[in-house]
């Protein structure tokens, strides 16, 4: 077997303690001062995406039956149906009609439609906005349709003007979604209950504030999410219950498999990686939801199977050497499994990292909580773990030297009594003689 190289790992046992310590602590303080970052599922309230775009055209139909249109990022469809109309369904694609006046002329040449170009016709219809909330049904209204800047200097918003438009709403979270060249924004309201029809309201708001700050007709709305009170009220006691009964779960198994000293490490370990999770996210301010929860309950997950293999290792290194000082024992089964937590750790993250650099959104959230879970998983597993199953077994060895000395006193007291218990014996024995 190849000889393992024995890192010391409990001479750092209390500098990491007290580093972690100071963590949770600040974790604490940063939840009750600022509070998390809650999102629209842990909170009554609305979400709404939205696209800042330029009027691209318009499209009117004046025909009899219906005509429904919906743009992807590469063609137009057009859906005629009817009883007095042939139904078929046209498709113009982008690589066909490659800009805005060559789209406009390809829609004029299907019967009664019409076009309005509002923007250069020279503009690329790539550009043209998706239909987000489904197909448009087409009438003699006309329908715009938008595009979105074609390079830098076109581009007429920020997240800080967003943010400036929304502040008659009060607390406003505004995102900027990526790509940055689209001028795409989740906007988060929340519902403080005093408008009964605020599902209904404050959609409308939005678009107005929005319209005002950045010109009419500007604002694509891209989706609308709603959370009631009694729903986020729910999801938050599930999560809180989720966690629990995970950490439950973690104490039972290993108290089970190892010794219940072994089950508390386990625990403490992983309720270290669940508080540090949450310092993160309450001082980066990241949003606190559905997805987040996901990955802390994955982070623990993660973290008790490397505690379980480290363990495994311990209690099998202190069978084969049953006269050593644990702490040597330990060292040894930290340093033989230190390779394999390694390579584990990095061979996920590479997994985690694609999802970091090339995701977005909450999806690119959830990767970073991920990354940090996994590295405080591998950090806890090694200095908090086995910090608190060597702390006990010293007090267990304190317990066992103190008693051995005090069973020794009451032999020596017992030996040096002896010999007076015989001399007064014979003392009595010649004074009755």
């Amino acid at each position: 077997m190849k000889k393992v190289h024995i890192f010391h790992f409990h001479k750092a046992y209390i500098p990491a303690v007290c580093f972690s310590v100071a963590i949770i602590a600040s974790g604490i303080i940063g939840l009750a001062t600022r509070g998390l970052n809650l999102g629209v599922d842990f909170q009554a309230g609305i979400n709404q995406t939205v696209q800042l775009a330029y009027p691209a055209l318009d499209v009117a139909y004046n025909g009899k039956g219906n005509v429904s249109l919906s743009v992807t990022d590469s063609k137009a469809v057009f859906v005629l149906s009817g009883a007095d109309v042939e139904n078929k369904t046209v498709n113009i694609d982008f690589a066909s009609a490659p800009t805005l006046g060559a789209f406009a002329s390809a829609v004029q040449a299907l019967p009664d439609m019409s076009v309005t170009l509002r923007a250069d016709s020279a503009t690329a219809t790539a550009l043209l906005v998706p239909s987000f909330q489904g197909d448009a049904r087409l009438s003699a209204t006309p329908t715009v349709l938008h595009s979105a800047p074609a390079n830098a200097s076109q581009q007429f918003s920020t997240t800080e003007k967003v943010r400036v438009a929304m502040k008659g709403f009060g607390d406003v979270s505004v995102q900027e979604l990526k790509p940055i060249s689209l001028q795409r924004y989740l906007i988060r309201v929340q519902d403080k209950g005093k408008d009964p029809d605020f599902s209904k309201s404050a959609p409308a708001a939005i678009t107005s504030n929005l319209e005002t700050a950045f010109g009419a007709e500007r604002v694509v709305i891209m989706k609308t999410d709603y959370v009631g009170a009694t729903y986020s009220e729910a999801l938050t006691k599930q999560a809180a219950f989720l966690v629990l009964m995970t950490i439950l779960a973690i104490l039972v198994y290993s108290t089970l498999r190892f010794k219940w000293q072994y089950g508390i490490g386990a625990v403490l370990s992983t309720v270290h990686d669940a508080l540090i999770m949450v310092a993160f996210v309450v001082w980066t301010r990241m949003e606190f939801n559905s997805s987040t929860i996901a990955a802390i309950l994955t982070i623990l997950g993660y973290s008790i199977n490397d505690t379980i293999v480290q363990y495994d290792r311990v209690r099998e290194d202190r069978r084969l050497r049953p006269n050593d000082r644990f702490v040597d024992v330990l060292d040894t089964a930290l340093s033989e499994t230190l390779g394999r937590t390694i390579i584990t750790t990095g061979t996920t993250m590479i997994a985690v990292l694609a999802l970091f650099f090339f995701t977005s959104g909450s999806l690119k959230d959830m990767a970073l909580c991920l990354i940090i879970g996994m590295l405080s998983g591998s950090y806890s597993t090694v200095f908090i773990a086995s910090a608190f199953v060597l702390w006990w077994e010293n007090i267990k060895e304190k317990r066992k030297a103190k008693d051995l000395a005090l069973k020794t006193a009451v032999v020596f007291a017992k030996k040096q009594q002896a010999p007076a218990h015989l001399g007064a014996a014979k003392k009595n024995a010649t004074k009755k003689e």
